[in-house]
This record gives C-alpha cells, sequence and structure tokens, in this order.
C-alpha cells in the first residue's frame, strides 16, 4: 500500500446519478400483479419497471388526473325529490 496516493487525474464514477435510494411503500395487490405480470413478458424486473413508469411520469411532468364520485346527498325532507 502505497503512503500517497495521486488522484489528479481521477475520473468521476459515471454511475453516481444512477444511484437508487431504498423507500418503503405499499402498493395494492393487483398493482404489483400487473408489474409482475408485465415483468414475466419483457425480463425487466417488476421494481425496475414500476420505477421506469414514475421516472417517466416525472420526466413528462404529468399530474394526476382524479376524479371522485361524489355520493348523493340524500334530501333534508323524506318524501321530496
Amino acid at each position: 500500500m502505497r503512503a500517497e496516493y495521486d488522484f489528479s487525474h481521477a475520473v468521476r464514477n459515471p454511475y453516481t446519478k444512477k444511484e437508487k435510494k431504498a423507500v418503503t411503500i405499499r402498493l395494492e395487490n393487483d398493482v404489483v400483479d400487473y408489474f409482475r405480470a408485465m415483468s414475466s413478458e419483457t425480463g425487466i424486473p417488476y421494481q425496475n419497471l414500476i420505477n421506469l413508469y414514475l421516472r417517466d411520469c416525472a420526466e413528462q411532468s404529468r399530474t394526476l388526473n382524479l376524479v371522485w364520485n361524489k355520493k348523493k346527498e340524500p334530501n333534508p325532507v323524506p318524501g321530496t325529490d
């Protein structure tokens, strides 16, 4: 082992941008099943497919278009519509 090393000509790791952060996320069974089925077809691990889908959403600046179904308010006076 050397006493000193010269890093003046070192090259940065090109894969550092590709680092991933482990997170815990709860997904519904049918969502996981969907990506697992896609994984079987493509040969890409389902976690990578989920990451690719979320990355695409982020890069395209997609926003959630969610409309909640409103429940019909009951009539305050019975027998009148």
